[in-house]
């Protein structure tokens, strides 16, 4: 079987067609185009679409050409129904409508993050993994149990995407900025002092966030990427730690574009070693948002009955993976 699927939850216009086969699933193509705000500026929901809305059909067109397909030959399309922007996710709904109804083909929504842990379990082989999405929407530490996805732990306030972005605009990067703090965080060993906030199992950033700000009207801005990494990563990894300790799962999955960062998956190594569980994260490629992770979900969830009318197709800005009913699982 075949599924395509549609990705337009905030920066990334991508389609993809993944196959599934024997069990196994196969990516055949993965074809994204990005949009990219002015330096210093985030992403204007508004701008976002109208680039998704003028690059939809010639993404759409590279997926099918390089998977060397045509869209009778797929068997469901899929779509990334929320969380995310609302005017991009519009973007995406309309272009997955307008082909399922033209071609008569089943439709189904996939929730944006569900896709990231779908997807990150079929590339790395975790099976049972309590799983760490770190990206510009989230920051949750997850367990599988009883058809859902449990939170043991996220952030209060803004994500850890967040905290990279805004900090990296306020200096003068472009979005996403997380690859730019990454690199110079890698010139410096200068510790500052900064928040470092963990609630219970949960972290917050907002206050970190303006400390780093302030840091930088008269410190090296090496010192305090390197900082902020260290900080914002420590309170993470503490965060997961005890959760693996908690729920005894033996293996640790990273999903979400910033599983990219090596330093953060540096210090999960580590924390995987003490407890005695197998690190796996997304291959780089995968890591951030593509059209895959909304196929290969789309495929599972096709597979168990899940499908929506054209006319009751949805988009959510705000739908949280754990209300999801995961039955496409064990």
């Amino acid at each position: 079987m075949r599924c395509l699927g549609i990705e337009s939850t905030a920066h990334t216009f991508s389609c993809s067609i993944v196959e599934h086969t024997d069990g196994k699933g196969k990516i055949l193509s993965d074809i994204r185009s990005v949009y990219k705000p002015p330096e210093g500026a985030g992403i204007h929901p508004r701008e976002a679409s109208r680039h998704h809305a003028e690059e939809s059909s010639a993404v759409l067109r590279d997926a099918l050409k390089t998977a060397n397909v045509n869209v009778k030959e797929i068997d469901a399309i899929a779509y990334s129904a929320g969380p995310g922007l609302g005017p991009c996710l519009r973007v995406g709904a309309v272009v997955a409508r307008c082909l399922a109804g033209y071609h008569k083909k089943p439709l189904v929504p996939v929730n944006h993050a569900v896709g990231h842990l779908d997807l990150g379990m079929l590339l790395t082989g975790a099976k049972d993994p309590l799983v760490l999405l770190v990206s510009g929407g989230h920051s949750m530490i997850l367990a599988l149990s009883n058809n859902r996805w449990r939170v043991f732990g996220e952030t209060l306030d803004i994500t850890i995407g967040q905290l990279l972005d805004q900090f990296g605009r306020a200096v003068g990067f472009a979005s996403p900025c997380g690859a730019r703090i990454e690199e110079l965080a890698a010139k410096s060993n200068n510790y500052l002092h900064l928040p470092y906030t963990v609630k219970g199992n949960d972290v917050s950033y907002s206050g970190l966030l303006t400390a780093a700000k302030k840091a930088t009207n008269n410190n090296k801005l090496e010192d305090v990427c390197f900082s902020l990494q260290e900080t914002a990563f420590a309170m993470l990894a503490e965060a997961t730690e005890r959760a693996l300790a908690f729920t005894n799962k033996k293996e640790l999955l990273v999903v979400g574009g910033v599983a990219a960062n090596k330093r953060l998956a540096n210090m999960l190594q580590d924390v995987c070693k003490r407890q005695k569980a197998k690190f796996f994260v997304t291959p780089i490629n995968y890591a951030g948002d593509c059209g895959a992770q909304i196929a290969w979900t789309g495929l599972l969830q096709f597979n168990t009955g899940i499908k929506a009318k054209i006319e009751e197709a949805f988009v959510r800005q705000s739908w949280r993976l754990d209300t999801v009913d995961i039955t496409w699982k064990n």
